[in-house]
């Protein structure tokens, strides 16, 4: 599996397919667990960090602040008030490395998507909806994995119909890295892999071909 790249002179990716030999239910073991809470660190984001993964998101012309901030930035400050509660296995070996890097990621589930997957900017008007209440995000400029029904995750907020549930065996965890912050991603690949493994999931990284030069 290949994920195309539009050319953008800051994004720094990494894909990981992880695939357990069921359905991931939903109650993480107690190890993980713990990974979410305040005593598992950090109390904040660093700030360069911070800075870095903004401007990431603000080269499109999307405003990363307010309720449209970094995933990243909601889970370290929930963590830190011992508000990060458990969702599902996957998405929180997902929370707990975005959670303790400060660097946004994605989980969607790969029997929900359809047709060959893009990295590219939100066009005018674009938007998708993100939870069960059917509220939507404005993805006009803002970095987007596409699919072939269209936008369907981000570094923000993932779309309703790609994110996983109890039934869940495979996945795409997306890190929205930057060039910023060299080996960051990388990093966070590497700490994936080990809890991902540790959940009993097979994994390989993806390749990704970058539609032309970088800006």
């Amino acid at each position: 599996m290949i994920i195309e790249v539009e050319s953008h002179p800051l994004l720094d990716p990494l894909a990981i397919r992880a695939e357990l030999a069921g359905p991931q239910g939903e109650q993480s073991p107690e190890w993980l667990e713990q990974l979410l809470t305040a005593a598992a660190g950090p109390e904040s984001v660093d700030e360069q960090c911070k800075k870095h993964i903004r401007a990431l998101l603000r080269h499109g012309g999307y405003r990363p602040a307010g309720r449209g901030k970094p995933s990243s930035e909601w889970l370290v400050a929930a963590a830190a008030r011992g508000a990060l509660a458990s969702i599902l296995p996957l998405v929180d070996v997902g929370n707990a490395v975005s959670r303790s890097a400060g660097i946004p990621l994605s989980v969607v589930d790969l029997d929900r998507l359809e047709g060959p997957l893009k990295i590219s900017l939100g066009s005018a008007g674009e938007s998708y909806i993100f939870n069960r209440s059917d509220q939507q995000i404005d993805l006009a400029g803002l970095l987007c994995l596409r699919d072939g029904l269209g936008p369907c995750a981000n570094a923000v907020k993932d779309s309703q119909r790609s994110k996983t549930d109890a039934t869940t065996c495979k996945v795409l965890i997306l890190i929205w890295g930057t060039i910023d912050l060299p080996g960051a991603a990388r990093r966070m690949g590497n700490r994936l892999r080990q809890l991902l493994e540790r959940l009993g999931a097979e994994v390989e990284e993806l390749g990704f071909h970058r539609d032309g030069p970088k800006e």
